[in-house]
């Protein structure tokens, strides 16, 4: 059953009756054809082909046809460059919104399926428009890691703005409903509900607190461990807020600030759940524990604070980032216009008000 010699691959014509394709890669190792043929014709021109492919610089191995992306994209998430939340969110956003395509091989992932998979899941209530928009930057991302690892010739993630996530303006919550909201959680939650609320903690930073990152004989807040060196910063706590936060030390451990009804340390998702009744419960079904990191520097905008303010509580290293937090409130160019009448008047922006009139 030798197969006849040819200057480039070999062809051996198999007990079926059907002809199989080899070649030696440009790595030196051999590589057969994924299927077998029932013509040696057919078998020469695949051959041809990849002799073409390696010519003109175009090849890729079979490597990528033997790896399925539900295989590949998990081992690109073991990347230590990939936080831990980001990571998560990319292992739930490929088990619920990928699944058209986790079980193909990479080399079967073309553009037309990558786009016949995006618009099915735009069309479907079931994904919105965040997690959409995440899911295909992570399949972008990894597939340019296979084409830089040279499982694919090129990434087939080519549909203009796909990636984008414009979300709506986030909501706001007023004083009277943080107050209605506080009365309906659980006590061992309140102190960080108020915490993101009134120190626009992202929900990450405020379970992993520890004992000793809320000084209140200071009235601070110190986050020790964050992603970016902005993040790592002191935030003041505003007075109101002391009397919860002593409350709350009831509940905390050595280690931890908060901890669940167990005892255990408080998880972002336990927090989110018992946040979640309590918003449904008043009437807020929209509102995120982000919101109110939203709700706290608007009201912090209001009460006088810079951009430069915003970012340093923000923990954000650019402005524009901050500047999503401030919303135009009613009456406030008055009461700016009076307050650069009292800079011209008085010589000393550290003598005004800290708080404008009606914010």
């Amino acid at each position: 059953m030798a197969g006849k010699r040819r200057s480039f691959g070999k062809i051996v014509k198999m007990r079926s009756g059907r002809y199989q394709a080899s070649y030696i890669n440009p790595q030196g190792q051999r590589d057969t054809a994924p299927d077998t043929f029932i013509r040696r014709r057919d078998a020469e021109v695949w051959l041809s082909r990849v002799e073409a492919d390696i010519s003109r610089g175009a090849w890729v191995g079979q490597e990528g046809a033997n790896i399925l992306l539900d295989d590949y994209a998990k081992e690109y998430l073991q990347r230590p460059s990939i936080g831990d939340k980001w990571r998560g969110t990319c292992l739930d956003n490929l088990r619920l919104h990928m699944t058209d395509l986790r079980s193909l091989a990479l080399t079967e992932i073309s553009s037309r399926r990558v786009r016949q998979w995006f618009d099915k899941v735009s069309a479907s209530d079931a994904h919105g428009k965040t997690v959409v928009a995440q899911s295909y930057r992570f399949l972008r991302a990894v597939l340019n890691q296979a084409v830089r690892d040279e499982l694919i010739l090129k990434n087939p993630c080519n549909i203009p703005g796909a990636g984008s996530d414009h979300a709506e303006e986030r909501q706001i919550a007023t004083v009277e409903q943080l107050g209605t909201l506080l009365g309906a959680m659980a006590p061992r939650y309140r102190a960080a509900v108020l915490i993101a609320a009134w120190c626009s903690l992202r929900r990450g930073e405020i379970v992993n607190l520890k004992p000793e990152d809320v000084d209140l004989e200071a009235n601070q807040i110190h986050i020790r461990k964050a992603k970016t060196r902005a993040g790592l910063r002191t935030v003041a706590i505003p007075p109101h807020l002391v009397p919860f936060l002593e409350a709350a030390r009831e509940w905390s451990s050595e280690e931890w600030f908060f901890l669940n009804e167990r005892g255990l340390p408080l998880t972002g998702h336990t927090f989110y759940r018992a946040f979640q009744r309590a918003r449904d419960e008043i009437g807020l079904p929209k509102l995120t524990i982000h919101d109110l990191r939203h709700t706290g520097n608007t009201f912090a905008a209001a009460a006088g604070a810079t951009t430069k303010d915003l970012m340093k509580r923000l923990g954000h290293s650019s402005d524009a980032a901050a500047r999503r937090y401030l919303h135009t409130v009613d009456g406030r160019d008055d009461e700016i216009a009076k307050a650069l009448s009292e800079i011209a008047a008085h010589g000393d922006a550290a003598k005004l008000p800290k708080r404008l009139k009606g914010a």
